[in-house]
């Protein structure tokens, strides 16, 4: 089997609520980037990634040219085998891990369309018939974050990412993180996000003033060192997420003892098979993990599902329907969440069928 195409897509993705993060940073319409690889067997694959604009050292437009730089080894290669056709595309251009993603997806995708199984399959079996989700709440009015909150517990969500630090002062988050907690009474996990944007003296007098509340913290500053300093003052447990991209990060962050829980998202990684390979370290380590990516649609949903099926469900704390969060949907038999929890497909593959037809023509073509 060769590949013998790769087309691409730029597909605006509208969340169905602006999400305002610390740092000047929102989540509005964001650029997708859809990948399809077809083969001489007629066998073809998707994937798909969405930077978030000022998140990582990452931007949708910059996939294209990547892809271009790798095309030369891509087209006539074999897709089945991806760590193998993974490792070459390393050696040929370091880093860039995010278009990567997109692509190691796709090929993943292949892989299970031959092999005639899902993809959790082929990760190491289905261990977790459905999933636990978690709801992003918007950093907005302290009572409004409350209320975005109580609707989605009558959904049937137990797990709620507060954001922290857009507006205000650290005393507004404390009533965030408050209001939050009194909406959905004790026992949820409540858990504060600040994406990087707060200073460790102001995450402290956060985590302090509620530490009576039961939550968690989220990523307060932008290294590793800082956020173990919040740790260590307010004996708070703490989820990483910018900061953990690799191995190293994984290990001096459990070294430092601020990995309490972490955020696997395939794009920080470089796809399916990087992650897989922090989720086993993970394991190993001892975090708890929410297996996900930055941002996206059906694709890269099924595709993070398909990893968490595939992970002890004692040690996955929670997985995102991103593709619920935003409009378009790419793929109408995409999974959807019910009662707070969400499953994978089951079908060879990622399991679900893009609608091509309205993706239109692709923006760039290699072959």
């Amino acid at each position: 089997m060769k590949i013998t195409r790769i087309s691409l897509w730029h597909v605006p993705l509208t969340s169905h609520a602006t999400y305002y993060m610390a740092a000047g940073k929102t989540c509005d319409t964001v650029e997708t980037v859809i990948l399809r690889v077809d083969t001489d067997a007629g066998v073809s694959g998707w994937g798909e990634v969405c930077p978030i604009p000022n998140y990582l050292p990452a931007y949708a437009r910059g996939v294209a040219p990547a892809i271009e730089e790798m095309a030369p080894l891509l087209i006539g290669a074999n897709p089945v085998g991806v760590d193998a056709l993974m490792a070459r595309l390393e050696a040929h251009l370091i880093d860039h891990r995010y278009a990567k993603s997109a692509l190691d997806i796709a090929f993943w995708d292949i892989t299970g369309r031959v092999a005639d199984l899902p993809v959790h399959a082929l990760l190491g079996g289905r261990q977790s018939e459905s999933l636990p989700l978690y709801h992003s709440i918007t950093c907005v009015d302290p009572d409004e974050m409350a209320r975005i909150a109580r609707d989605a517990q009558a959904q049937g969500i137990t797990q709620f990412q507060a954001k922290l630090g857009a507006s205000g002062g650290w005393d507004t988050d404390v009533e965030r993180l408050a209001r939050v907690r009194e909406a959905v009474g004790p026992g949820p996990l409540v858990y504060g996000d600040w994406n990087c944007g707060a200073t460790s003296l102001d995450a402290t007098r956060v985590g302090r003033a509620a530490a009576h509340l039961d939550v968690m913290l989220e990523q307060p500053c932008p290294t590793i060192e800082d956020c173990a300093r919040v740790r260590d003052a307010t004996c708070l447990p703490m989820k990483l997420d910018e900061v953990a991209h690799d191995t190293a990060s994984l290990l001096e962050a459990h070294a430092r003892g601020c990995m309490d829980a972490v955020a696997l998202k395939l794009s920080k990684f470089g796809g399916l098979s990087a992650t897989r390979r922090a989720r086993d370290l993970c394991l190993y380590l001892g975090a708890r993990m929410c297996v996900e990516d930055t941002w996206g649609s059906d694709i890269t949903t099924a595709a993070v599902l398909h990893l968490a099926a595939a992970t002890p469900p004692d040690r996955v704390l929670n997985t995102c329907d991103l593709s619920g969060y935003v409009s378009p949907r790419l793929a109408p038999d995409a999974p959807v969440r019910a009662k707070g929890r969400i499953c994978p497909p089951d079908g060879p593959g990622l399991g679900i069928a893009v609608n091509a037809e309205a993706l239109g023509r692709p923006d760039h073509i290699w072959e």
